[in-house]
């Protein structure tokens, strides 16, 4: 009897949540210690990998392991979907953009980025009637 094909192109679904995140295959290679070309071969259809190794991949990209399969529809994942639908786009561009930059901050230097983010929001800014923005002023997103 002939082995059924997975519905699941498992390295599609690994494409597409490393590329999400704005992470490299030479990314994941680092935090997982296997290689740029095994990586390729996988996401390109031509190796599936266990589920071990799989769940490497996973705590690289920072994401659950179930997160690869449909129809597994987590708390956490409604939550996601809950936050983001109220979220402007100019927010979620926000987002992205300190996600891409924060993938390679150490948890130290994570914290410390929040605990500065949480002082500029509690600061009220001064008004500047009639004054020029300063060269460190830079315009919103």
């Amino acid at each position: 009897m002939p082995k059924e094909k997975p519905k699941v192109n498992i390295g599609e679904v690994i494409r597409s949540y490393r590329s999400n995140r704005g992470l490299s295959q030479g990314d994941i290679e680092r935090r997982t210690g296997l290689l740029r070309c095994y990586l390729s071969r996988v996401e390109n259809g031509h190796t599936v990998p266990s589920l071990e190794t799989l769940a490497k991949i996973a705590e690289a990209m920072e994401i659950s392991l179930a997160d690869f399969f449909p129809g597994t529809d987590t708390p956490q994942d409604r939550e996601t979907r809950k936050i983001l639908g109220e979220l402007s786009e100019e927010e979620i561009r926000f987002l992205a953009e300190i996600k891409r930059y924060s993938t390679t901050l150490s948890d130290d230097d994570k914290r410390l980025v929040l605990a500065m983010i949480r002082k500029m929001a509690t600061v009220v800014p001064q008004a500047r009637v009639g004054k020029a923005p300063s060269a460190n002023h830079r315009p919103g997103y």
